[in-house]
C-alpha cells in the first residue's frame, strides 16, 4: 500500500471521525429548546435528532462541493494530503476542547478555519481561494445576525397572536408543536453540516487524482450520514445544558420560535449552498426569541462567553492546523 493511499484512508477516517464528533458536539443545539421545556424526553429528542439528521444529510450535496472547491482549489493546492489531516486534526481538538468545557462554539468555524490555516502554512496566502472563502465568512457573519432578527420577528407576532391565549393550554399546545420544529430544525441540521465533511473527503480524493470531478461520491455522502446519526444518539449534555437553560428559561412558545428561526435560516443556507455554523443559528435564534420576549430574561453573560468563543475559533483552529501542518511535513 502506497504511502498516498495511507494518508488517504486516514483522512477518510478522520474526516468521519470529525463528523461523529460534530454529531454530538452541533446537533445538541437543535434539540436543547425541545428538552429544556420537557417537550421531548431525551433519549426520545435525541433518537428523532439521529434518524433526521441522516435523512437531511443523505437530500443534498451543494454545501459539500462549497467546502470542497470555494476554500482552496483542489486542482492545485500543494501537499494536499498533509494539509486537510493536518486540518481534520486541529478542528477535532478544537472540538473536543470547546465540548469538554460545555461551550458550544462552531464545527464550521473550526474547519473552514482549520483549513485555510494549514493551506497556508502550505504555500502562503496565495493558496487561498479568496473569491469563494470570502463567500463562506459572510455567510458564517450574517447567518446568526439574520436568525436574530428573524427570532425576535417571529417571536413578536406569537406574542400579537396568542396575546390572549390561556397560558396552560398554550404551553401544552406548543410542547406538541415542538416535537415537529425539533425534527425539522435536525433535519435542516444535516443538510448543512453533514455536508462539510463529505466535502473534504471529496477535496482529499480530487488533491490525490482518486477523483475528477467535485461530485460528491455516494459513498461519501452515505458514511458522513452514518457518522453524524451516530454521533447523534452518543448526544451532547454539557451543550444541551448551555443553549436549553443558560442563555434564557425556555418555554415552549419561546422554543418553537427558535426552532422555526433556526431551521428556515439554516435551509435558506443549505438550499445557497452556503456552509453556516448551526451552532450560531440556532444560539442567535433563541437570543432573538428572548430579546422579544424580554430583554433582561436573556442571560448575556453566557451570550457574551458563547460570543467571544465564536470569533476566536477561526483564528486559534487556523493557527492550531498550521502547526500542525508544519509538524506533519516534517515527517511525512
Amino acid at each position: 500500500m502506497d504511502a498516498i493511499l495511507i494518508i488517504t484512508v486516514l483522512i477518510v477516517i478522520f474526516a468521519l471521525i470529525f463528523d461523529f464528533i460534530n454529531g454530538f458536539h452541533d446537533t445538541a443545539n437543535a434539540i436543547a429548546t425541545s428538552v429544556s421545556t420537557k417537550a421531548l424526553k431525551p433519549r426520545h429528542a435525541i433518537i428523532l435528532a439521529a434518524t433526521m439528521n441522516f435523512v437531511g444529510a443523505m437530500t443534498f450535496t451543494g454545501v459539500a462541493k462549497t467546502i470542497t472547491k470555494d476554500i482552496v482549489d483542489p486542482f492545485t493546492l500543494q501537499n494536499g494530503s498533509i494539509v486537510i489531516l493536518s486540518a481534520l486534526i486541529a478542528a477535532i481538538f478544537w472540538n473536543l476542547l470547546t465540548w469538554y468545557f460545555g461551550i458550544p462554539s462552531s464545527s464550521s468555524h473550526a474547519l473552514i478555519g482549520s483549513i485555510a490555516g494549514a493551506a497556508i502554512a502550505s504555500a502562503g496566502f496565495s493558496a487561498l481561494n479568496y473569491s469563494g472563502f470570502i463567500g463562506i465568512i459572510q455567510a458564517l457573519i450574517f447567518s446568526p445576525l439574520i436568525a436574530f432578527a428573524a427570532g425576535f420577528i417571529i417571536y413578536s407576532i406569537f406574542k400579537i397572536v396568542f396575546r390572549n391565549n390561556n397560558l396552560t393550554k398554550t404551553n401544552r399546545n406548543f410542547r406538541t408543536i415542538q416535537i415537529f420544529t425539533a425534527a425539522l430544525q435536525s433535519y435542516t441540521h444535516g443538510t448543512n453540516d453533514a455536508q462539510k465533511a463529505m466535502g473534504i473527503i471529496t477535496l482529499a480524493l480530487i488533491s490525490n487524482n482518486y477523483v475528477t470531478s467535485t461530485d460528491i461520491p455516494f459513498w461519501v455522502q452515505l458514511s458522513c450520514a452514518i457518522a453524524m446519526g451516530l454521533g447523534t444518539s452518543v448526544g451532547g449534555w454539557k451543550i444541551i445544558k448551555t443553549v436549553g437553560g443558560k442563555i434564557m428559561k425556555i418555554r415552549p412558545v419561546n422554543g418553537v420560535a427558535a426552532d422555526i428561526t433556526g431551521a428556515m435560516v439554516i435551509f435558506g443556507a443549505t438550499a445557497l449552498h452556503m456552509p453556516v455554523s448551526t451552532t450560531h443559528v440556532i444560539s442567535s435564534s433563541i437570543l432573538g426569541v428572548g430579546s422579544a420576549h424580554r430583554v433582561k430574561g436573556v442571560k448575556w453573560g453566557t451570550a457574551q462567553r458563547m460570543l467571544i468563543t465564536w470569533v476566536i475559533t477561526l483564528p486559534i483552529s487556523a493557527t492550531i492546523a498550521g502547526l500542525t501542518y508544519l509538524i506533519l511535513s516534517s515527517f511525512l
